[in-house]
């Protein structure tokens, strides 16, 4: 069987595509390295050239610009499938969930969540009502047309059913692989802290976090100082001068190791968000051995397991009482951690990569 994957479109660092690159370089790399007689082609382009044109993998650049929008919007809705036809292919798949109209191959999608949807019913403002239409009418026409909908939670698997109307038996969930965080020797911090990530964006929940610890700073003596990686102030949600003192906003960390650095270094993590489609920086706390406290909405549940403590991101005293709690117990911590440890290991490539062959070359 020949399977192209549809990497094209795929820059890492552009836009906000950094975990689906991360998903399709782990499935290309999981594919390829057990093809059982498979043929394995990757439409890439000269920027992720470098990670995708790898052993086992026929790698075809693109001579066009991804970075331009009309450039991808004409190859995502014709140009691709033709190209896959003129390869012989049986199958295309399209990591990014958008699917060509023309159809002249057997399709499937990886639709990671419906959070446009989202947006369009809670912060209809929020984006261009051009460009969010065209992405909830590709959504869903792709869902519908696809020979096979992959999504990478239960909770996604609902959104696609209620907003495509496809139905439940055409709908394959595989949840994410994790990467392992390198094995090294972290320093200790010099002092205790929790640790928040977020970002600008409303479903990631700035506001709940800092609404939230300043409802924690009232509520105990000698609060923990909180860091917050996502954003670089938050003095829109909250002019309290004893919750200002005590944080740190921080925009960005560049290197991986300095951010895991700050995981691993944390007394908890906090991790609040509106809706997911599955929620990787909980997974990467527990792989540090860090209590996670996070939303108990959406698919977090599902990706957290029983390794978490679980809030409402929107009932700002209870999450405050749960930091409380969570840092005054130090059996319950040590018995969150073990079963973080364990949680992860669900998530494994090995397991995540049979899966997806299951479905991707299942039609010989």
């Amino acid at each position: 069987m020949r399977l192209v994957i549809d990497c094209f479109k795929l820059v890492k660092g552009a836009g906000k595509s950094i975990g689906i690159y991360n998903l399709a370089l782990n499935l290309v790399r999981a594919l390829a390295a057990s093809s059982d007689g498979n043929e394995l082609i990757v439409f890439g382009n000269s920027y992720n050239k470098k990670d995708f044109d790898i052993s086992n993998v026929e790698f075809i650049e693109i001579h066009k610009n991804p970075l331009n929008k009309i450039t991808c919007i004409l190859w995502e809705l014709f140009e691709v499938s033709v190209r896959a036809r003129n390869q012989k292919a049986d199958k295309v798949l399209f990591p990014r969930g958008y699917a060509s109209m023309l159809h002249l191959t057997r399709e499937s999608v990886i639709i990671h969540d419906m959070i446009p949807f989202y947006y369009h019913e809670h912060y209809p403002d929020y984006f261009n009502k051009f460009e969010n239409f065209y992405i909830m009418s590709r959504l869903k026409a792709s869902a519908r047309k696809a020979d096979d909908v992959i999504t990478i939670s239960e909770a996604s698997k609902q959104d696609i059913m209620k907003y495509a109307h496809v139905s439940d038996g055409k709908i394959v969930v595989i949840p994410n692989g994790y990467n392992a965080i390198a094995k090294k020797e972290f320093a200790e911090p010099d002092e205790a802290y929790i640790l928040a990530v977020t970002s600008t964006l409303p479903h990631k929940n700035a506001k709940g976090i800092v609404k939230s610890y300043e409802k924690y700073c009232h509520m105990t003596d000698n609060p923990l100082p909180l860091k917050i990686v996502g954003i670089d102030d938050c003095s829109e949600f909250t002019s309290d001068a004893l919750t200002m003192e005590k944080i740190t906003c921080i925009k960005y960390v560049e290197k991986n190791e300095d951010f895991h650095q700050l995981i691993y270094g944390a007394s908890a993590f906090l991790f609040l968000s509106l809706i997911e489609g599955f929620g990787f920086p909980p997974i990467e706390a527990m792989q540090l051995g860090t209590v996670v406290v996070c939303s108990d909405v959406s698919s977090l549940p599902e990706a957290a397991g029983d390794a978490a403590v679980y809030v409402n991101p929107e009932e700002y005293g209870k999450v405050a009482r749960a930091l409380v709690g969570i840092l005054a117990d130090n059996d319950k911590c040590s018995a969150l951690r073990r079963k973080g440890l364990a949680n992860v290991e669900r998530f494994s490539w090995d397991k995540t990569g049979e899966k997806y062959k299951r479905v991707l070359f299942s039609f010989q």
